[in-house]
This record gives C-alpha cells, structure tokens and sequence, in this order.
C-alpha cells in the first residue's frame, strides 16, 4: 500500500507555495467552504481532484512528498495531448464512465454508454469505447489523479496481455488502472504500480472479470 501521505503538510505546502495566510485563504483559493479546510486538517484528509485542479503550478511530486522540484516542469505543463471538448449530440463522442457503472462499461451495456454520461469528442482516439478518471496517486508520474484515460475493451475469452502495457482491470477489489506484467505461472499476473510507494502483487486471472487497454491520455491543466 505504501507510506501514508501526510495529508496535513500537504496543505500546508499549499499555502506555502501560493503564500496563503491562514485557512481562510486556502478555502478561498481552493474554491471550497472554510469548515471543509478545518474538516480536512481533522481527518487527515483532502479532495485530490480539487487540488490537482487548482494547483496547476506546483509539481505533484512535490506537493505530495516534498521531494523534487517545487514547480511542476514546463514539459509536463505542454504535453501534447489530444484536443477534448463535449459533444452536443447525445450519441456523439466517447462516454466518460463513472467508477460506479464501470462493470456497465466493460460489458458494452447500451444505457451506460449512450444516455447517462457526458460525452467528448477526441479525433486522435480511435478505437476508444470508454473515457474513465484517473483517482489517486499510484500510476504517478505516468498519470495524475484527475486525468482522463481513453480505453478499449478487451475480450475474456480470449485475453492476450501486451506485457508492461496499462490496463484498466475489473476485479472483486474494484476498478483497477495498472501495469500488467507476467506472474509466478499461468495462472496470475503481476499488477504493477508507476508509484514505487506502491508495492506489486500478484492477481489471479480468474479474479479479473474484465479488462480494458489504456490508449491515450487527457491531461487537465
């Protein structure tokens, strides 16, 4: 699982970095309600996604771990990354997926991917049959919390992993967006983490349910 965070000093490097006074500001800037900041700093706890998107500036690594570089790289902030933007039509574009009807997803199930979800258009994305966010922080640097991934759906019947390829994996610990490599025999895989905080292990095939390879990324700056 890996070290814990220490949520608070995250905070704190927040305010450092955008010299905030107090809580007040922090909650003004972040575009949240004071009590949620004092609520934060009680649970050790914060929204990632608000965070990631208000703080285009700092490195992740950074702010996370207090390692690195302060300001994120102008090569991270100019990745050539495909043009987005919602579709008017209904049946138009590529459905961004809630984690709550990803199994819809995966399954091809008409109501998910044509009435419940917004839809984007992305020309350089051939091929993707569902858009899901990023959440969390275990495929950093590869992807952020808050990025978009475009993926295809692979069939069960007859799967075939491109080792070390990404993939967005349905198993009974829920959603999975991992680095598939070989396991100990046939019967597994290794799920591999870009965040070496995050340990490797092995996942037995028949607790994979469904599987989707990761082809393209939307980062949001």
């Amino acid at each position: 699982m890996g070290n814990i965070l220490d949520k608070p000093l995250v905070l704190d490097r927040i305010k450092e970095y955008y010299k905030l006074k107090g809580n007040a500001e922090l909650a003004r800037f972040l575009g949240v309600a004071p009590n949620t900041i004092t609520n934060w700093y009680g649970r050790k706890t914060f929204d990632i996604d608000v965070i990631y998107t208000k703080c285009v500036d700092i490195d992740m690594n950074w702010l996370l771990t207090g390692e690195g570089n302060m300001l994120r790289a102008e090569s991270e902030k100019e990745e050539n990354i495909p043009v987005a933007h919602p579709s008017d039509s209904p049946m138009e574009g590529i459905p961004l997926i809630p984690i709550s009807a990803m199994a819809g997803a995966f399954t091809g199930e008409q109501t998910v991917l044509e009435y419940e979800c917004e839809r984007f258009v992305v020309p350089t994305f051939k091929g993707a049959e569902f858009l899901i966010s990023v959440k969390g922080s275990s495929m950093y640097p590869k992807y952020n919390s808050g990025d978009i991934v475009a993926c295809k759906r692979l069939p069960m019947d007859d799967i075939f992993f491109q080792w070390n390829k990404v993939y967005v994996l349905d198993t009974d610990q829920g959603p999975l967006i991992k680095r598939v490599k070989p396991g100990s025999d046939k019967e597994h895989v290794l799920i591999v983490s870009d965040n070496e905080r995050y340990e490797p292990f092995e996942l037995p095939l028949n607790r994979i349910y469904h599987v989707a390879l990761v082809i393209g990324v939307i980062r949001l700056e």
